[in-house]
């Protein structure tokens, strides 16, 4: 199970990285470029809402089936150790999920937003020359 994390993280990093390239100052000759091979990657990356909510569907099914050890003689320690690591692990899960959600709805947005301040500017660069 290790490896859809895996691929969750690289998706989320894929998505922080376009969203810097996008919001960096001082690439406005490489823009219109950025914001095109963005949008062609948008559609694939919403492969990645699906996946998050199977990856949480998963981390629920394990909450709900894992052995309780809740009180202390009910557990060895090395089993009670386990089952900390194991809360650990699907709390750091659950935020890999939500961060990859919240990054791609950004980067969509961010994407929609560079793209209407490109189109607003031909339009005022074209008023100019028709203005002129």
């Amino acid at each position: 199970m290790a490896l859809e994390w895996v691929v969750l993280g690289y998706a989320a990093a894929a998505e922080v990285v376009m969203i810097l390239l996008l919001t960096l100052p001082g690439l406005d000759p490489l823009r219109k470029g950025l914001v095109s091979a963005t949008r062609a990657l948008l559609r694939p990356f919403l492969s990645v809402v699906p996946f998050c909510l199977f990856l949480l569907l998963d981390i629920y099914w394990k909450y709900e089936t894992r052995p309780s050890c809740e009180s202390g003689s009910a557990c060895t320690p090395s089993e009670h150790l386990r089952h900390q690591k194991s809360i650990m692990k699907s709390q750091r899960n659950g935020v890999l999920i939500a961060s990859a959600l919240l990054f791609y709805w950004v980067l969509y947005s961010v994407t929609s937003l560079v793209g209407r301040v490109e189109e607003l500017k031909y339009r005022v660069e074209k008023l100019k020359e028709d203005w002129d």
